[in-house]
């Protein structure tokens, strides 16, 4: 299998509303999954989801979207030094990152997407980058203890880690959180266990 992460699962208290959302919200077809799930958790879940957009007319039709959806606005959109870019969270607590590096529009609003990227918190970014290099998702980039970008090749879906606050901090919540994270990684480490506790489970194969 060359792809590292196939799809994300999410645990959700309502498929059918979550589907619902997603779909008139931000549709990733089946690299977003979801299951019934009411596991106890509590604030910041340490992960956020980051979608990459050619234009700063994308971001603000995949925020209005959202929002329009359901979704609640964190970080409202604005400019900034590397581009423009807003957060908001989904109805089940997942936190999505809109973002583009461009400054300006070349073409007409659209809600495609072309890279997902998931950064996941870590209390400890060396050790948890060496357990994904050991296993054989090989490093990008990396900044010391503060930041790594996986090289995950032609995979859908993008793989980072941030330390724990600075992740909650860029996405504009609180850094105290509990209980599950209420996410699967569906990919090549099949049934894994990470040293923050993120699940991976071996993809789904459908006939």
């Amino acid at each position: 299998m060359n792809t590292t992460i196939d799809s994300l699962t999410l645990d959700v208290p309502d498929v059918d509303a979550a589907r619902s959302f997603y779909t008139e919200a931000i549709d990733l077809g089946d690299r977003l999954r979801f299951r019934t799930a009411d596991a106890a958790t509590a604030g910041f879940r340490g992960f956020t989801l980051s979608l990459v957009v050619s234009q700063p007319a994308n971001v603000r039709a995949l925020v209005d979207a959202a929002v329009t959806a359901g979704a609640s606005v964190i970080k409202p959109v604005s400019k900034s030094l590397w581009g423009v870019g807003g957060t908001v969270q989904a109805p089940d607590g997942a936190i999505w990152k809109i973002a583009t590096s461009a400054k300006k529009d070349s073409a007409p609003p659209s809600r495609a997407v072309d890279e997902i990227v998931l950064l996941l918190g870590a209390d400890d970014v060396v050790a948890s980058k060496t357990f994904y290099a050991e296993r054989g998702i090989p490093v990008g980039k990396s900044f010391g203890r503060s930041y790594v970008q996986f090289d995950t090749g032609a995979s859908p879906i993008g793989l980072g880690l941030y330390r724990h606050a600075s992740l909650a901090k860029d996405a504009g919540v609180p850094a105290e959180g509990s209980g599950s994270h209420r996410i699967t990684i569906n990919g090549v480490l099949g049934a894994a266990v990470d040293p923050d506790g993120f699940v991976w489970a071996p993809v789904a194969v459908t006939a």
